[in-house]
């Protein structure tokens, strides 16, 4: 059955913008989630931190602490999609950016009092780990209903760089705030970032139109189900599917293989380690700028399938890699940087042509509904790379598991979306043309 549009915003509310950097509303919102992404990588750090310096939290509890965390995505990402269908996205924004501001900004008053136990962590974390569900489904939702579709290539590349920026920057962040202050001081200090992002988001001016409150509106779970169909029948998103899946479960493997084979194999220190895996965040800062104008030229097949087989590929040569860190770091580090810019060109390419070809009614829940699928085979292919690397040992486990990589690429190639030219289809089916860019 179609799915009825979400009612225009009246022209004077959704004026096109001339430019991004132009429009207040846009860089309201840039600011928020630039302020939100590096205050949730941040946690990342601190809140496992806390509970090791300040909880005397073992490695058992550790583990505990961070899956707990890491839950909420699969728990709540489709009723995320469901909720920021219904409501405004900047109001779910300002929410969840309040409450870890809140949440963050209580932890130095519960050490005080006594009550910051690992019971109370693990709440926090779970709780702070759910608001940023709701926070990252309605962003990414939001710039559909800010800016004209011809800039939602430019705008995704703004947010992604941003997000990967603060993939870097963030636990760098934490780490300093943590040594410069007590872990719950620097947990606050956190929260202060969320309440950056809170008052920038909320001075977003721009109207946005509300789905009506029917009477016999269809519950979430209802709305849930016509999610999962929608994506399931538009033949677009069900190839960014299925190549989510394929590429989180042998990232999966190959991450945990390679968390192995670089102290042990290669003999690097935990600070090398750092530096090899940090080598991604500029990678994907380069690719965040290379997605706003490389579709345009060769076409968002071309680029998608080419940057997802040159990222995914590099790891390759890892397994063939000997001798002292003066010559692995730097392979390391060359591997990190291709795959971190081929990634992110994909994930800016695949947002755009999902917001495009989904009605503006089932934004939220076509990125919770692909963000599902794809976490969903991650936990399996943490336990495939154990398996493996026990199995057949790290060199050919890493391998075996890199190899498997390939797949996303191939599926990539063989769907629709591998014949994507320069121009981006629309949830109507027609494609939506996006200009040039114009030389100063």
């Amino acid at each position: 059955m179609p799915y009825p549009a979400t009612p225009a915003v009246p022209d004077s509310a959704r004026r096109p913008a001339p430019g991004l950097l132009r429009d207040a509303d846009f860089r309201r919102l840039w600011a928020g989630q630039t302020a939100s992404q590096l205050g949730e990588h941040a946690t990342l750090v601190v809140l496992p931190l806390l509970a090791v310096l300040t909880l005397d939290a073992g490695p058992g509890e550790l583990g505990v602490l961070r899956a707990v965390g890491q839950t909420p995505a699969l728990l709540l990402a489709l009723l995320a999609g469901a909720w920021v269908d219904r409501w405004r996205t900047r109001t779910t924004m300002v929410l969840a950016d309040a409450g870890r501001a809140l949440l963050l900004g209580a932890a130095p008053l519960a050490g005080i009092l006594g009550g910051l136990g690992l019971p109370a962590l693990f709440g926090l974390a779970f709780a702070v780990g759910a608001l940023s569900v709701f926070f990252d489904v309605a962003y990414q939702t939001s710039l559909v209903r800010l800016v004209e579709r011809d800039l939602l290539v430019r705008g995704n590349s703004a947010l992604e760089g941003s997000r990967s920026a603060a993939q870097t920057g963030g636990p760098a962040l934490g780490g300093a705030l943590v040594s410069a202050l007590s872990a719950p001081v620097a947990a606050a200090s956190g929260g202060l970032l969320f309440a950056l992002s809170f008052l920038s988001i909320r001075r977003i001016r721009r109207a946005e139109a509300l789905p009506p409150r029917a009477a016999d509106r269809p519950r979430a779970r209802q709305q849930i189900g016509e999610g999962l169909r929608f994506v399931a029948g538009e033949p677009l998103l069900r190839a960014v599917c299925m190549a989510s899946a394929a590429f989180q479960l042998s990232f999966a493997a190959m991450t945990t293989v390679y968390l192995l084979f670089l102290p042990r194999e290669l003999h690097l220190s935990g600070a090398v380690v750092g530096l090899a895996l940090a080598a991604t965040g500029p990678g994907a800062l380069l690719g965040s700028l290379l997605a706003a104008r490389l579709p345009r030229r060769f076409g968002y097949g071309t680029v998608v399938v080419c940057a997802a087989a040159l990222g995914d590929g590099a790891f390759l040569c890892v397994p063939a890699l000997h001798g002292p860190p003066r010559v692995t770091v730097p392979a390391l580090v060359a591997v990190g940087l291709l795959f971190g810019g081929g990634g992110q060109l994909v994930n800016v390419a695949l947002m755009a042509v999902r917001q495009a070809v989904t009605p503006d009614a089932m934004q939220g829940r076509a990125a919770a509904t692909i963000g599902f699928t794809g976490m969903g085979t991650a936990p399996l292919g943490s336990l495939l790379g154990g398996f493996l690397a026990d199995a057949l040992g790290l060199r050919t486990g890493l391998l075996v598991t890199a190899a498997a990589m390939l797949l996303s690429p191939v599926l990539l190639a063989l769907s629709p979306l591998g014949r994507l030219g320069r121009e981006l289809p629309s949830a109507a089916g027609v494609s939506v043309a996006v200009p040039r860019p114009r030389k100063p």
